[in-house]
């Protein structure tokens, strides 16, 4: 399912209106007017959040967020108590923030975590920072892990799923705001398509395939 949605994020709009009536008011008071369009423009693109056409197959694992791939390497999954393929997309504050599933799947688990704001794009992160996890559950029972990551600017996770909520690969579950990760756990014999360094986009890109 591609969520259906306006081309602005709704996460967004108090802050494009807020910012759109500042900006307004500054130039019919003839103050300097600058700073706030330019801030009101910063608010239109960092919200955007255009429609996605869905890449692969039943076994495709889709990038869950636009960005780059900075992590993709065998670890601990430290929700799931196993060994995993980790790949990792970090989102700096010109990407689109729409979080969206990564495949056909059912939410079997939800862990919020607190925890500190650190850099998105160090490992660490994921140990550190405040971050809210999801136990998928593939149709033919395989297990992935999808951790929303909150960064250095960005301060809040917005999670819209809970256990027994049933997702459509690429269907939207969440946001975040203004620049942070997304840690994808699977199973060890999954083949990554991705490479450090690669840029990817939501939905249109493939990380890995399921064996």
């Amino acid at each position: 399912m591609n969520y259906p949605h306006p081309i602005l994020a709704k996460e967004g709009w108090p802050f494009i209106a807020g910012t759109l009536v500042a900006a307004a008011l500054t130039s019919f008071a003839g103050l300097w007017s600058l700073p706030f369009w330019l801030i009101f423009i910063f608010c239109v693109q960092f919200f955007r959040d255009p429609p996605r056409v869905i890449a692969g197959g039943e076994k495709s694992v889709l990038a869950p967020a636009d960005g780059r791939i900075v992590v993709v390497e065998e670890s601990d999954d430290p929700y799931l108590n196993r060994r995993a393929l980790k790949i990792s997309v970090f989102m700096n504050v010109f990407n689109v923030h729409s979080n969206r599933s990564p495949i056909k799947s059912s939410v079997q688990q939800k862990w919020y975590k607190p925890g500190s704001f650190l850099n998105a794009a160090l490992d660490k992160a994921s140990a550190e920072n405040e971050r809210c996890a999801l136990h998928l559950k593939t149709i033919d029972g395989r297990d992935i892990t999808c951790v929303q990551i909150a960064g250095l600017v960005a301060r809040r996770i917005l999670n819209y799923v809970e256990a027994g909520t049933s997702l459509d690969a690429g269907q939207r579950f969440g946001f975040i705001r203004f620049g942070s990760r997304v840690d994808v756990y699977l199973p060890l014999d999954s083949k990554a398509k991705v490479v450090i360094g690669e840029k990817v986009f939501a939905s249109n890109c493939i990380l890995a395939e399921l064996s």
